[in-house]
């Protein structure tokens, strides 16, 4: 056996051993990337849980349109939907193109 075929042959032994762990490592990655968005609008909606005075769409009790408009916890939320539907699958797409 030349020298040249059985480097060819340990080359391709360890490849075929690294790949299935990059592969598994390019999976965690995706998947926290698109649980991102997820745990962003739950911790939006937990914010809201705990601090329900925040949300004025309860009791407005007279307050006007932009008061009840800018609520953090909503735009927590909001944030974590649009991270999850714009941001996140052009990530992981990029991260699989990387990968």
């Amino acid at each position: 056996m030349g020298a040249d075929y059985a480097h060819e042959l340990h080359r391709e032994q360890s490849e075929t051993t690294e790949h299935p762990r990059a592969a598994t490592r390019q999976q965690l990655r995706a998947r926290i990337v698109l649980a991102l968005g997820p745990l962003t609008m739950a911790a939006g909606a937990g914010w809201a849980l705990v601090q329900p005075y925040r949300i004025t769409l309860l009791h407005p009790f007279g307050q006007g349109f932009w008061w009840l408009f800018s609520e953090p916890p909503l735009y927590v939320v909001l944030f974590g939907l649009l991270f999850r539907l714009v941001v996140a699958p052009a990530l992981v797409e990029d991260l699989e193109q990387r990968g």
